[in-house]
């Protein structure tokens, strides 16, 4: 079939069926939808006096029977850290649905969990038990009301692959076309929401407890783990996410991203069918060098097209990680899975836009005023005071020439101050700073040697040269002409402005050896 939809779509060349924005009847009273479903969200959200006592119970005896067995089995043995991990991913899949989906978030944040948590838990974003094959033939059939046979021609009955909210699996339509079908987990709705529920009512009793919580807003982050996963339950609206960032892929002319196409007519709440699509896995280094792939060229069009998104849309794909994404043999990158979408609104689209360009140019305190305007300080915070009191105007300090103890000093000073401001992680920020980790682990694989001083000039300038008329309408002209400040760069990646270049690996050295010093330090006597 011609592919008549390119021009306004990033889809594959060779088309299964071709979308028609005006035809599609699941996309009817959708913009409703989307409202009503994120209207519901503060009912849920509502703290009660008491939590709900029946789930609760359940969440304490399954995490506290994981903690005992460990510390039976486990505690003290060279094993002690990954048999932990292995304990608390069980005990994630026995409690469902909402805490897979937790773990996978988890998953995401190497070099902030530990590698063995880290690890594990990544198991969970395909690897979870799949529903028993019946239930998901009724299920399929109830939602599209016909029998499976009028539909598939084929339909495998092991699943390619089961995570949280759904699982995925290989078919064949009888009018001949490849596809792959998802299919929600039955009974999944009534427990995530009675999930949230209870993470309401934990969240603020961690507000303050320990300063990396508090700085990390933890109500802040159920509220917005609440607003995906509402969503994530109606795949009309992820089908509407799909052509959402596909015409943006296209608007920007970043090609070299492919969104699977959805189905005109075989989309319900609880079914998404849609062209399948195959590639290399996004781990598999060696066979996608054998096909003559450049990883790193790979690596840079996923982050351009994860800031494009961003920051001139205010729309992006909300959980990027390796099982969300495959290479096809001509080098693009395949991306699934979009129950979670960023979707910034344009107050906090134009703050973030001026935060990335401030950080490049050494604008500090732009850099201040745009966290406050995304929610990370109250808005009568004075910008001058908090950088002079946190001594921005200084050379930052190089933790492989101060002692453990120097350094933690200065750390926990800091968090004390920001807790002091009232400080805390725009909720609108944490799902694009999830996938700028996932982005930086990748390129330990992808790409270990990148001069990320050069990678950062060359976005930079990409930005500025084929963006610069637009970010100049949005922010001003004075904004899109300030160069480019090599020195703040380089202080951001903590290294000296006389350093000419410096690669993923030599930053992943630095961090090991700074790591292994603060571990070896006996830090109980400070406050």
């Amino acid at each position: 079939m011609i592919a008549t939809d390119l021009e306004d779509y990033a889809f594959s060349e060779d088309a299964p069926w071709v979308i028609d924005p005006n035809a599609l009847t699941w996309k009817t009273g959708l913009e409703l939808r989307r409202a009503r479903t994120r209207a519901e969200l503060p009912r849920l959200l509502a703290r009660r006096r008491l939590p709900p006592l029946r789930r609760s119970a359940h969440v304490v005896a399954a995490i506290g029977w994981a903690l005992v067995r460990w510390r039976i089995s486990d505690a003290g043995t060279p094993g002690s850290r990954l048999g932990l991990a292995q304990r608390l991913r069980r005990a994630f899949e026995t409690l469902g649905s909402t805490y897979v989906k937790l773990g996978q978030i988890i998953s995401a944040f190497e070099g902030l969990f530990p590698d063995e948590l880290v690890n594990e838990f990544k198991k969970l974003r395909d690897q979870v038990a799949p529903e028993p094959f019946g239930e998901i033939c009724a299920l399929v059939e109830e939602e599209l009301g016909r029998p499976m046979s009028a539909v598939f021609s084929e339909f495998t009955e092991i699943p390619i692959a089961a995570a949280s909210i759904a699982q995925v699996h290989a078919a064949r339509l009888v009018t001949g076309e490849s596809v792959v079908v998802k299919v929600q987990r039955p009974r999944v709705a009534a427990l995530v929401k009675e999930d949230l529920r209870a993470l309401s009512w934990l969240s603020p009793l961690l507000v303050g407890r320990i300063p990396v919580a508090a700085l990390a807003n933890p109500p802040a982050l159920v509220e917005l783990f609440g607003e995906q996963i509402v969503e994530e339950l109606d795949f009309r609206l992820e089908a509407e996410n799909m052509l959402d960032l596909a015409r943006i892929f296209a608007a920007t002319d970043q090609r070299t991203m492919v969104v699977p196409r959805p189905h005109p007519t075989l989309i319900t709440r609880r079914v998404l069918v849609m062209e399948r699509l195959d590639g290399f896995a996004f781990e598999d280094v060696e066979a996608m060098h054998a096909a003559g792939i450049d990883t790193a060229l790979v690596l840079r069009a996923g982050l351009i097209a994860c800031l494009e998104g961003a920051l001139l849309y205010g729309v992006f794909h909300g959980d990027l990680h390796g099982g969300n994404l495959v290479v096809a043999p001509s080098g693009r990158t395949v991306l699934f899975d979009f129950g979670i979408t960023g979707r910034l609104a344009e107050p906090q689209r134009l703050a973030f836009l001026r935060l990335l360009l401030s950080g490049t140019t050494g604008d500090v305190r732009g850099q201040l005023a745009a966290l406050r305007d995304m929610g990370a300080f109250p808005m009568d915070t004075d910008i001058e005071v908090v950088f002079n009191d946190l001594g921005l105007d200084q050379p930052p300090l190089d933790p492989e020439n101060i002692s453990a103890n120097e350094l933690v000093g200065e750390l926990q000073e800091l968090v004390k101050k920001l807790l002091g401001y009232g400080a805390r992680a725009p909720k609108d920020l944490m799902l694009f700073v999830k996938n700028l980790m996932f982005l930086n682990a990748a390129t330990a694989t992808l790409a270990p040697d990148l001069d990320l001083i050069a990678e950062v000039v060359n976005v930079h300038t990409h930005f500025t040269l084929t963006h610069g008329e637009r970010i100049a309408q949005d922010l001003g002209e004075a904004v899109i002409s300030q160069p480019i400040d090599l020195d703040s760069v380089k202080a951001s990646f903590l290294v000296s402005p006389d350093t000419e270049r410096v690669t993923f690996s030599e930053l992943q050295e630095r961090r090991r050896t700074i790591i292994k010093r603060m571990g070896n330090t006996d830090i109980k006597h400070r406050s």
